[in-house]
């Protein structure tokens, strides 16, 4: 088994609980949610209808990754107290980004089971009783239940809903076929006990294939699954939001790699490679982004372009890596 990776110091500024977390004993399932500047007010809410009406064994734990918003911390604590299941809201002293937010939650969580949800994310009828039902039936250590494009009418949104609907939107049988490279920690339910032994790597910066790399590393030694239990993705950003993000995340893909060789067969490596041999890179790139921005071309070739400014950006890592 996988020795615990180091954990970078984050202490809290504070810790508040609801009236029903006061005194709850141990339950089932710890749903966790990170966020930072998006509210997981709607999403606890509706989180707490399905616990209450499910009368399910449950808690929701949410993490401000550093407080970059105070108004919203106060906000989001304010509403969960009004919640009647417990809710904790843990909030940190300083950014530390993905992977160490989700292992505070994983620390703090008292549940058997775990369940991650991004904070924009919105849920289905039946959601978390279908959640409480896979744990009980424990033929899985970890399983990722998938997400579906939320509908959004903003212009501005559509590369991104297009992207996701090409790339991640896919049935459980789809997932199975490409194995622990299509988890995602968007709406995953694990095992508190896979976390104790495998933690997600915060050598991971900013956004980006932490959550891929966890699941590389977990399918050693425990039993990872797909299920159709998908919760809707409704965090859209516009393309300039798109490209700074897969920009940045060069990096997290070329370490990515550089820990798990095998992965070298993906597409996005593939193409990073291909790239990587052709000169002119940065102007190239330049033109990816144009591309990407432009409403005037179909949007199969603007998801194609923004495909090719993320593999141009992975490729520039990797060379910086071997330099």
């Amino acid at each position: 088994m996988n020795a615990p990776l180091p954990v970078m110091d984050a202490p809290l500024a504070r810790e508040s609980l609801n009236t029903a977390a006061l005194n709850a004993p141990a339950p089932v399932l710890s749903v966790l949610i990170p966020f930072h500047r998006d509210d997981p007010a709607p999403l606890t809410a509706a989180l707490a209808a399905q616990a209450a009406a499910a009368q399910a064994d449950a808690e929701i734990i949410l993490y401000d990754d550093g407080e970059p918003d105070r108004r919203l911390n106060l906000a989001v604590a304010s509403a969960a107290a009004a919640l009647p299941v417990p809710v904790r809201v843990l909030t940190a002293t300083r950014n530390l980004g993905r992977a160490a937010a989700r292992n505070r939650l994983a620390a703090a969580a008292r549940g058997r089971w775990l369940l991650f949800l991004d904070a924009d994310m919105t849920l289905p009828p039946g959601f978390l009783a279908r959640w409480l039902e896979q744990a009980q039936r424990e033929d899985a250590d970890a399983v990722f239940g998938g997400y579906d494009a939320a509908p959004d009418t903003d212009p501005a949104h559509a590369l991104h809903a297009a992207l996701a609907r090409v790339s991640d939107v896919k049935s459980a049988a789809a997932r199975r076929e490409i194995g622990p490279t299509a988890v995602c920690t968007s709406n995953l339910l694990v095992r508190a006990a896979v976390l104790r032994d495998v933690r997600f790597d915060e050598g991971f910066a900013g956004w980006g294939w932490e959550d891929v790399d966890w699941a590389v590393r977990a399918a050693r030694a425990w039993r990872l699954d797909h299920a159709d239990n998908p919760a809707g993705h409704a965090g859209w950003q516009p393309p300039g939001a798109l490209l700074a993000k897969f920009r940045d995340a060069g990096r997290n893909y070329a370490r990515l790699l550089s820990k798990h060789p095998q992965l070298a067969a993906l597409p996005g490596a593939r193409a990073a490679r291909m790239l990587r041999r052709i000169p002119g890179q940065a102007l190239a790139a330049a033109a990816w982004a144009a591309l990407a921005r432009s409403n005037a071309l179909p949007m199969r070739a603007r998801v194609l372009a923004l495909k090719l400014w993320r593999a141009a950006w992975a490729a520039e890592a990797m060379k910086e890596a071997r330099a």
